[in-house]
């Protein structure tokens, strides 16, 4: 799967996903600040930046109880040659006919 979004857009991409789910938990930054042990100004700025250490983001996602998107990063096969990706790709397009 190519990816045309920068580093940064998927960081802010992931902030305000991040900042969707504490809102609709209804967690203020305040509390979740207390409850990670990650300071109030980082969390602001991670909302609006996207800019955090990945410790720091672990804590967050923890605090919101979210821990499952944490544990399931990286876990997906990775092909090992290009022809596992081709297989893959032509496996995938014939199961939508």
């Amino acid at each position: 799967m190519i990816n045309l979004k920068t580093p940064y857009e998927m960081a802010t991409d992931v902030a305000e996903r991040f900042r969707s789910i504490r809102k609709a938990k209804k967690i203020t930054i305040k509390s979740l600040s207390e409850k990670s042990g990650v300071p109030y100004s980082t969390v602001r700025r991670f909302e609006s930046t996207g800019e955090i250490g990945f410790t720091s983001f672990v804590k967050l996602v923890s605090a919101i109880n979210e821990d499952d998107q944490i544990t399931s990063l990286f876990t997906g096969k990775v092909p090992g040659s290009l022809e596992e990706v081709i297989n893959e790709n032509r496996r995938k397009a014939g199961s939508f006919s």
